[in-house]
């Protein structure tokens, strides 16, 4: 008996994360499969798409059907086409599923075919993204940021540079692991390093920011589900200070050089 449009399966598209380097590492791979494995499970249909091969997401049992291709949004739009998924998970495909998410969103095809983003929604890839709105969203709830700026032209990167006072950290919006970003302490090197970010970014836009070289490094692991209820998971601690990429560096779990009262505050910050 035909399924009815009531009763008929869900299908999922998940997107994959491609080639793993620094930034966007191997986590990517183990997190993807279990969410395939997972809404497998639930009883979706599940359409993988990925550029790395070398993947065990892309095994023949991880999925219904996987697509080995580039993640561009020709390729994907394609895809969206011919297998009509209702569903689209992006958010376990790191910085590249993210922004083929907004491109994907942005060129109309979401919508032209009907598929609703699940996990975190555009707005919020967005908002996560952009690095104004990030910085107007931590004013809202109440959390202190560095002194910035955001910028989409040399000259006015400058600007904001005098304004703030060197050092600065240059911040790429859309970019995956920092990729355009870097410090700098002068007008000559943020003359070239907000050239490259600028050029770098999915929307041409650099955040300008008070330099926080040498602070402590500390990350929250948090999950949030959709009745609103927040845990945090761990917390992490980098060897290397500020200034040295996390990629590059030695991490610790649990932190070993936090008061209980800086752990509260950190834990609270990224619940909040």
């Amino acid at each position: 008996m035909a399924q009815t449009a009531d009763t008929k399966q869900k299908k999922v598209l998940v997107i994959g994360s491609g080639p793993i380097v620094i930034g966007q590492a191997a986590e990517f791979d183990y997190a993807g499969t279990q969410a395939c494995t997972s809404l497998r499970e639930e009883g979706y249909s599940v359409v993988l798409v990925n550029s790395n091969p070398a993947t065990i997401m892309t095994d023949l049992d991880i999925a219904d059907q996987i697509y080995i291709e580039p993640l561009t949004v020709p390729v994907i739009t394609r895809i969206i086409e011919r297998e009509r998924p209702d569903e689209l998970l992006p958010t376990l495909g790191g910085q590249t599923g993210l922004n083929l998410a907004v491109e994907l969103a942005d060129a109309g095809v979401l919508e032209e075919y009907d598929v609703t983003v699940i996990g975190t929604s555009i707005e919020t890839i967005r908002t996560a993204e952009d690095r104004e709105l990030f910085s107007q969203l931590m004013h809202r709830i109440g959390q202190p940021t560095p002194p910035s700026e955001t910028t989409s032209a040399v000259e006015n990167s400058l600007a904001a540079a005098h304004k703030i006072g060197y050092p600065v950290v240059v911040r790429p919006a859309y970019t995956l692991g920092g990729t355009g970003g870097g410090f700098a302490n002068n007008d000559a090197e943020l003359r070239q390093t907000a050239t490259k970010g600028i050029d770098a970014s999915l929307v041409g836009q650099v955040l300008i920011e008070k330099s926080l070289i040498g602070w402590k490094e500390i990350e929250y692991e948090v999950v949030r589900d959709g009745a609103d209820n927040c845990i945090t998971v761990c917390n992490m601690e980098n060897l290397d200070p500020m200034g040295v990429h996390t990629g590059d560096s030695i991490v610790v779990a649990p932190s070993q050089t936090l008061s209980d009262k800086d752990y509260q505050l950190l834990r609270t910050a990224s619940i909040d």
